[in-house]
């Protein structure tokens, strides 16, 4: 039976390698996003170094301090850090020089959920490690331990790390970021444990994008390969459903009130204006005063959920924002998993599939935009085809008789390339006109890139060869996702 592996990761795997091999003292910051992968990527490097290297992990509670001393005394019996060397701490005081000590004496301890440290009740913890990290840094050259503190807010990370009145300012010495696994890594992943099948692969991204934990679930589960009713069954619909309750769990418990609202009205129709939400959430609130300003920064800086585009030949000052969620989970989550499975204990759990099922089916024609951009950025990037990409323009809309899918520019070669994206082939074949007309009035909003080779493209999940042929009759590239995805792996 095959078993799960570590994937992707390579970059930042090799610097925690590189920074593990200095033997000497170290103060790292991993962030990213929930269920990212993180603490699994921390495992996997400190296992190259573990018959050498002692390791101190705790994950910080949400809780007051006493909640705090309770969990850093648990994992030091589980870790078996002898209290005789190491005594357990009962104040913050007491925990900073734990940290000292360990490392001094070649521990590599690891604090996973720090941002909670930004809390009133808890932030004190920051000064007393000020002057234990200082005291390291000191001596850095003759310590051959080090920290590591992983965090899933970066605006509250940022605080405590980087605000220059806080504590902690200055003192990390390296830095890592997490985002999304990579389009090859997933493409990994289903070549292993499932299939590389297009509609396959586009079902499975749009519903989880590059979030780890997520594929690793349904192959735990035993529904990696299974059908689409069948995978959303298990993964949502049932009591023991490993993700019934992950988007409560993971971050919506923390956003109550207005900020649910706002997410759930971008998700269910992309590309809102403020005003176009505000009306929105007035009429599902019947409540005049509606304010949603703040709670659309807060959403865009703090948790990086939303994010506002500005039409496509705006200048940057320009104010006219649409707003899209940024993560694929969510989105599928808020706009069609959440709705059909709040209704379980009412209706036919078939019935809620279905139309669940159906509910994403419609998401996954603007998934295909987003999966084709970040493809065309990841072959670019790495390397592969023929189209060395300088630029992608990114925006809304807001000119009549424009909506271009992909515009991407190949500086190099002299190139622009406009794209059409479609679930269906048929449907491309059919729209090559309109497409080619949308261009063209691109083209006389933006003279400036006629003097480009233009080149058009159509890409669906699926082209087949008697497609291809009447696709390049009309002059158009046809790219489907086994074109975009080959050499990524």
């Amino acid at each position: 039976m095959a078993t799960w592996g570590f994937y992707g990761r390579k970059e930042q795997l090799t610097s925690l390698s590189d920074m593990l091999a200095r033997k000497r003292w170290f103060f790292a910051n991993v962030t990213g996003r929930r269920r990212i992968g993180k603490t699994t990527l921390i495992h996997q490097a400190l296992e190259q170094v573990r018959a050498e290297t002692p390791v101190f992990y705790v994950q910080v509670p949400d809780s007051e301090p006493v909640g705090v001393m309770s969990a850093v005394s648990s994992a030091l019996d589980t870790f078996q850090v002898p209290a005789d060397r190491f005594p357990r701490p009962r104040d913050f005081q007491q925990l900073a020089q734990l940290v000292l000590d360990l490392a001094e004496a070649g521990y590599v301890i690891v604090f996973d959920e720090f941002q909670y440290f930004i809390r009133k009740s808890l932030v004190d913890f920051c000064s007393f490690l000020q002057t234990a990290v200082d005291r390291l840094s000191a001596k850095a050259s003759k310590v051959r331990g080090g920290l590591l503190v992983l965090g899933s807010v970066h605006t509250e990370m940022a605080a405590l790390l980087e605000d220059q009145r806080a504590p902690l300012f200055n003192r990390v010495t390296d830095h890592i970021e997490l985002t999304h696994w990579d389009i090859g890594s997933v493409m990994t992943v289903l070549q292993e444990h499932a299939t590389t099948d297009p509609a396959r692969l586009l079902f499975l991204w749009n519903l989880f994008e590059g979030v780890p934990k997520f594929y690793r679930d349904c192959f735990e589960q035993g529904v990696l390969t299974a059908d689409r009713p069948a995978l959303l069954r298990r993964m949502f619909f049932e009591s023991s459903s490993p993700l019934r309750a992950e988007a409560e769990n993971w971050f919506l418990r923390e956003l109550r009130g207005r900020y649910d609202v706002v997410l759930k009205e971008v998700a269910r129709k992309p590309g809102r204006s403020h005003g176009e939400l505000v009306g929105a959430i007035r009429e599902a609130s019947g409540k005049p005063d509606t304010q949603i300003s703040g709670y659309l920064q807060v959403l865009s800086d703090k948790y990086r959920l939303v994010e506002g585009r500005l039409p496509v030949f705006a200048k940057p000052e320009a104010k006219r924002k649409r707003y899209y969620l940024t993560d694929n989970f969510l989105r599928a989550w808020l706009a069609a998993v959440a709705g059909p499975v709040s209704a379980v204990a009412f209706r036919p759990v078939d019935e809620l599939v279905r139309e669940a099922d159906e509910r994403l089916a419609d998401a996954e024609g603007w998934a295909l935009e987003k999966l084709a951009g970040q493809l065309y950025e990841e072959r670019s990037r790495k390397r592969v085809g023929d189209f060395p990409l300088s630029d992608r323009v990114k925006g809304y809309w807001d000119k009549a008789g424009i909506e271009i899918d992909l515009v991407a520019e190949s500086e190099s070669t002299n190139r622009i390339r406009f794209g059409s994206c479609k679930r269906s082939a048929k449907a491309l074949v059919a729209d090559v006109t309109n497409f080619r007309d949308h261009v063209r009035r691109y083209l006389d909003a933006s003279r400036k890139l006629w003097h480009q080779q233009i080149e058009y493209v159509g890409i669906a999940p699926l082209i087949s060869d008697e497609q291809r042929k009447t696709l390049l009759g009309y002059g158009v590239i046809p790219q489907d996702l086994t074109d975009l995805t080959d050499g990524l792996e």
